[in-house]
């Protein structure tokens, strides 16, 4: 039996990093400042969003920990971390990104049910593990497979975290067997962040990270793997993380019409300044992220300095200003994590300043937020505004 256990309240709870914005205090559920982003690439692990339904589960033992492989397949397995560790350490760079973040925008149109997250809900780290394709051969499942032998479609990854939407069961999510067998799309069991063991926040001992997908697919504290014909239908895949029309309200929703969500579509934030700002006049520089699902690059990030009647294109870069990022250049590696942004003018009268990203398939923001709003207040990608006022030089 596993020694991993979700406890039964919050008096086991690690301790925080004190500058992260608590949104809600049990389940926990925090954010960075907006500014702690952009002060590197790789976003260190006690600024890294925290996202959780319940109590962070506890590890007894790792000697006696397992994680179960089993459903449709010819070899079930019940795998130690030694055997876990046994197999090729795979590293990818990849941005996890929460479906809710910016879901505070989104609700000051219309109200939305869910954590009131702000821009923070992101962050950007170098995992470490074994993929996710080597571990399937272990049960008898090759590469670049879509259905099993004994007719699995999909991975259905089961945490031992207890949720009250499951009605005190386990979270649990699923991804199609074609992506979870494939090598190109890097999933993997992760075991480290950031070059350490993972901590109890972010999934130790094992977590899968899927990248290039919203968060809710990369679970934490993994109990067991299952392959199964149809998607997983946990409440998180059937009855949340799906993407309505603004028409959807909580009286006619089906949820059965539409599809779970995986990518995220094209993102751009501001970080390096507040949503209501008062500067001196002069030149104003600003910093941001862009990020888009799927692994796909960012073509061109705009900026406006006057409420979007004119843009300039911001210069992009991963690891440093000094390397030029190009969109659609895999060699670094870093197709799955975020691309960072600078721009700068010369301000002299209060002003919008607006970011808007465009992806290597066309793909943009949308301008108003009133026509991607939704009951559930996900996928907020609309521009991002921020309001600057200039003090009177005279005063």
């Amino acid at each position: 039996m596993s020694s991993l256990r979700a406890p039964s309240n919050y008096s086991e709870e690690p301790p925080r990093h004190p500058s992260l914005v608590v949104n809600s205090q049990e389940p926990f559920n925090a954010e960075p400042p907006r500014s702690a982003l952009i002060a590197s690439y790789v976003t260190p692990v006690d600024l890294f969003y925290k996202r959780n339904h319940g109590p962070i589960p506890v590890l007894d033992d790792i000697e006696r920990y397992r994680v179960t492989i089993s459903g449709l397949v010819e070899k079930p397995h019940d795998l130690s971390m030694a055997d876990i560790r046994k197999l090729s350490k795979h590293t990818v760079t990849a941005t996890l990104q929460c479906a809710g973040n910016r879901r505070t925008a989104m609700s000051k149109v219309k109200p939305v049910k869910g954590v009131g997250w702000d821009v923070s809900a992101i962050g950007n780290a170098i995992w470490g593990g074994a993929k996710l394709a080597d571990v399937l051969e272990l049960v008898g499942i090759s590469k670049l497979t879509s259905v099993s032998p004994l007719g699995g479609k999909h991975v259905e990854f089961v945490s031992v975290d207890m949720c009250k939407e499951e009605k005190g069961g386990p979270y649990k999510s699923s991804i199609p067997l074609l992506q979870a067998t494939n090598l190109d799309a890097e999933v993997i069991l992760a075991y480290e962040m950031n070059g350490e063991p993972l901590n109890r926040d972010h999934g130790y001992p094992l977590r899968v990270i899927v990248p290039g997908v919203i968060g809710a697919r990369s679970v934490k504290w993994l109990s067991s793997i299952n392959i199964i014909e149809n998607e997983c239908q946990g409440f998180f895949t059937q009855r949340d993380y799906k993407m309505f029309p603004p028409t959807v309200n909580w009286e006619n929703i089906d949820w059965s019409t539409r599809r779970p969500q995986m990518d995220f579509p094209v993102q751009s934030v501001i970080c390096s300044l507040e949503e209501e700002n008062t500067v001196k006049p002069g030149k104003i520089v600003v910093y941001g992220y862009a990020v888009s699902g799927g692994g796909r690059g960012i073509e061109r990030v705009d900026v406006s300095f006057d409420g979007g009647k004119t843009w300039e294109e911001a210069i992009r870069y991963q690891k440093s200003t000094e390397v030029p990022y190009v969109a659609d250049d895999t060699s670094s590696g870093d197709k799955w994590a975020w691309v960072l942004f600078k721009a700068e003018a010369d301000v002299s009268r209060t002003t919008e300043i607006v970011t808007k990203a465009v992806d290597i398939a066309g793909n943009v923001q949308p301008e108003n937020v009133g026509v991607i709003w939704n009951l559930r207040g996900i996928l907020n990608t609309s521009w991002h505004r921020v309001r600057v006022e200039v003090e009177d030089p005279n005063f």
